[in-house]
């Protein structure tokens, strides 16, 4: 069976699926909180509080959850504790929507941008940059769109040869000069062929490495200028990509990442294989930048679109 076929599943079956560990992991730790308790007290939300900092949300994240839920028990005067995931789910809900993001309907490019429309890709090594990119452009491709790919991490051969493979694999073009070349100029004619070929979109890997910042600003703006001489408004997009399976340190990586470049979106991979879900919560919170995808399994479809309300009441439906 070809990879265009492999779309049939259901995404909200494959997001539930992909969260069950975070789940069960919240719910247990939840339920050991209220146990005996019917209201929710300053020993309840003092509990509530470990629970959601060890679910990854973060302390910053936690502390605005707390204090919110703290202003409806004063408000309220006497909340229940069977009251309280209702209670959370709209404290999320609301927090998730804050952030002045707007949802993606579908895998498609942003009205009004001249094609092609240029992704420039980021992430530490191993965190499954380039597997998203492949899956990236099955997607794209999917929706009946033209996709040159950009092989510029050109400090890992297994890199190289793994987006050469995805490129086979769903029948897109990619262009590579090997190891060790100068990932700009692999940008560079990578942009390149995209205008020549009338793509509609262009994904760019580039090298995982985040030892020193100064490096990684340089060769990223190396990359821009160069793209820049074909398409003056490229990269569209800087999409960094995060291991949720990591928890706190993808926090961390983010808060790298964006010192040193201009993120503007992000995708958040392997939350199936881990508890550690609540970071997605975090993340979106701390940065106001855009999760624009998610990984929930190991299928092409499994990377999804992120919308902040279907995550939420995934996360909160028990029955699942």
């Amino acid at each position: 069976m070809g990879i265009l076929n492999f779309f049939s599943k259901d995404k909200k079956e494959s997001l539930d699926k992909g969260l069950e560990k975070t789940k069960e992991n919240f719910f247990t730790k939840l339920g050991r909180t209220v146990v005996g308790k019917s209201e929710v007290d300053e020993e309840v939300l003092d509990e509530l509080e470990e629970v959601l900092i060890s679910s990854d949300l973060g302390v910053g994240t936690t502390v605005k959850i707390i204090e919110r839920i703290e202003e409806r028990v004063a408000r309220d005067k006497y909340l229940g504790t069977q009251e309280l995931d209702k209670i959370l789910r709209e404290e999320i809900a609301a927090l998730l929507s804050e952030n002045n993001t707007e949802d993606l309907k579908d895998f498609g490019i942003p009205s009004g941008v001249k094609r092609p429309y240029v992704l420039l890709v980021v992430g530490v090594n191993g965190v499954g940059k380039t597997t998203t990119i492949g899956k990236l452009s099955a997607q794209f491709k999917n929706k009946g769109l033209n996709v040159v790919l950009g092989a510029a991490d050109t400090f890992r051969a297994a890199a190289v040869d793994q987006l050469i493979m995805w490129g086979e694999r769903v029948g897109v073009p990619v262009v590579s000069h090997g190891m060790n070349t100068d990932p700009a100029s692999v940008a560079f004619d990578t942009v390149k062929k995209g205008v020549e070929e009338n793509a509609d979109v262009v994904i760019i890997d580039t090298a995982g490495r985040l030892h020193t910042k100064v490096n990684l600003m340089n060769e990223l703006s190396k990359i821009k200028r160069v793209i820049q001489k074909f398409v003056p408004e490229a990269p569209h997009e800087v999409l960094l990509v995060l291991d949720g399976s990591t928890g706190q340190n993808a926090l961390i990586q983010a808060r790298e990442f964006t010192k040193a470049t201009d993120v503007t979106a992000l995708a958040i991979t392997k939350l199936d294989g881990t508890a550690k879900g609540g970071v997605v919560i975090g993340i979106s919170d701390e940065f106001k930048i855009p999760v624009k995808y998610i990984g929930v399994g190991e299928k092409v479809e499994d990377l999804q679109v992120f919308n902040k309300m279907e995550f939420v009441d995934s996360l909160f439906n028990r029955a699942n």
